[in-house]
């Protein structure tokens, strides 16, 4: 069977793929080119309720599986995906922008998430606890039961992958709702799940604007939340959990600090900085946002990483460039009042800035030096393809710029002296710290961030802890009251 994009998408729920109650549909378009793609409808809130009885619904019979059965069918699920990997990624192409082999590498994450996962499903173990001869105690693991998952359009499929894979393997049900810019990965990937034999109803996906993602947020039944995206509307899902004492799981945004020291390898650190902003054109949560350089090094890292800059090609994504468009055409007008931005406070703009003169949403890496830590550039996250580097002059200035700020998702540290950075990557203030190296760890190893990051550790093991809760059980094995 071949995949490719359709004109038109329904929400797919319990098991099939359904109309909206209203009939009302929304556009998704091409990032490169404005292009609409497919029309996809539109759920409300009533929409939303219809998902979650049908997960709710769904439990008994998928938490009837054994674990080693739940596990086996996770597996399928990666094998399907796996077969259908290179229309998958086209998909994703088409609806992010970002470059084919990009997106072919977001599938392939997608496929390990349900292998990782899968190997998991028969070890969610609990324990005894010691209290004496005449106690026996011991704790199980339970599963939630029905997740709401809001998902980006940065990672479409993947970030999908990472949620999904874990609720299910714990016994959960999850009801999936994708950015309104890039909702076509998702429900195919909601078709492959029915395909693998996940019962009806344990997977659903409904598409939209702000109106399912709220009722999704703010539902009486749903009992876990997991949400990746901006600061603001986490803050949002938040308040809207707090009403119903729903535990919440929030990857957020980021200021990413990479600090490259004085002995760094310069032509490595230049690599990995322009990997880790310009990947996915900037729009990336752990991008390095921030090249905090030493001012012995200075002038010499810039000329690296501006060659560098410059060297991008840049094109549709489905011609598989070095960098694609911005997704949407909101988001390129906010990256480019970013750039407006850091000229009036006086940084220099080195190389980029300027739109392609071509449909799409198309911004040249850019980089930004004599950037102070104050400017609104060094300090907010602009979600694009746009470095400020700033100098500083001995490490414990580097460690006072890096961690001034909000944020504290990722950091990373360049130097040939291993123990230095050691030292450095010990005081950053961030979930994760890569050195020598940037989007380091993997699917086995945990990420989440630190102050307004976010709540909470998606991938690896840790990840299981958001979609499982301990109960205790005690029994009394005193015979003094028979």
């Amino acid at each position: 069977m071949t995949m490719k994009a359709q004109d038109n998408y329904l929400l797919f729920i319990d098991g099939e793929f359904v109309q909206a109650s209203t009939e009302q549909s929304m556009t998704t378009a091409d990032p490169a080119t404005g292009t609409p793609i497919a029309q996809f409808a539109a759920a409300t809130s009533a929409d939303v309720d219809r998902a979650v009885q049908a997960a709710r619904e769904s439990l008994s019979a998928w938490q009837a599986n054994s674990p080693v059965e739940r596990g086996r069918i996770v597996h399928r699920v990666a094998e399907l995906v796996r077969e259908h990997a290179d229309d998958l990624a086209r998909i994703e192409s088409l609806d992010q922008g970002k470059p084919l082999d990009q997106a072919r590498s977001d599938v392939d994450d997608a496929v390990r998430y349900f292998e990782y996962y899968a190997g998991v499903a028969d070890k969610l173990e609990g324990k005894s606890v010691p209290r004496g001869s005449e106690t026996f105690d011991m704790t199980c693991r339970e599963p939630y039961g029905v997740s709401g998952q809001i998902t980006p359009w940065n990672f479409p499929l993947s970030i999908t992958a990472r949620g999904v894979a874990p609720a299910l393997v714990a016994g959960n049900a999850v009801v999936v709702k994708p950015a309104p810019t890039t909702p076509l990965s998702a429900l195919h990937f909601a078709e492959l799940c029915r395909e693998a034999g996940i019962p009806d109803g344990v997977v659903n996906v409904v598409t939209g604007g702000a109106e399912p993602g709220a009722a999704l947020s703010s539902h009486d039944d749903v009992d876990q939340l997991t949400f990746t995206g901006s600061v603001p509307t986490g803050e949002a899902v938040m308040k809207s959990a707090a009403e119903t004492i729903t535990p919440v799981t929030l990857e957020l945004g980021g200021k990413n600090p990479a600090i490259v020291m004085p002995d760094a390898d310069l032509d490595e650190a230049a690599f990995w900085v322009a990997t880790g902003i310009f990947t996915n054109a900037g729009q990336i949560c752990s991008a390095a946002d921030r090249a905090l350089v030493h001012e012995s090094v200075y002038d010499e890292f810039v000329d690296r990483l501006v060659d560098r800059a410059e060297s991008y090609t840049l094109d549709a994504g489905v011609d598989d460039p070095d960098m694609g468009p911005l997704n949407h055409a909101d988001h390129f007008e906010t990256v480019l009042d970013y750039v407006d931005t850091g000229v009036t406070e006086g940084a220099t703009l080195e190389t980029g800035g300027e739109p392609l003169d071509r449909d799409g949403y198309f911004l040249p890496p850019t980089v930004f030096t004599a950037v102070e830590p104050e400017m609104r550039i060094a300090r907010e996250e602009i979600f694009g393809p746009v470095l400020s580097v700033i100098p500083f002059a001995d490490r414990e200035e580097a460690i006072s710029i890096a961690n001034d700020t909000e944020y504290g998702l990722t950091g990373g540290v360049f130097s040939r002296d291993i123990k230095q950075a050691l030292r450095l990557a010990r005081d950053i203030d961030a979930g994760s710290v890569y050195v020598n190296e940037w989007f380091g760890g993997s699917i086995e190893t945990p990420f989440g961030g630190t102050k307004k990051s976010g709540i909470g550790r998606e991938k690896g093991v840790e990840a299981l802890e958001s979609y499982l809760q301990t109960k205790n059980i005690s029994v009394n094995l005193d015979e003094k009251h028979r």
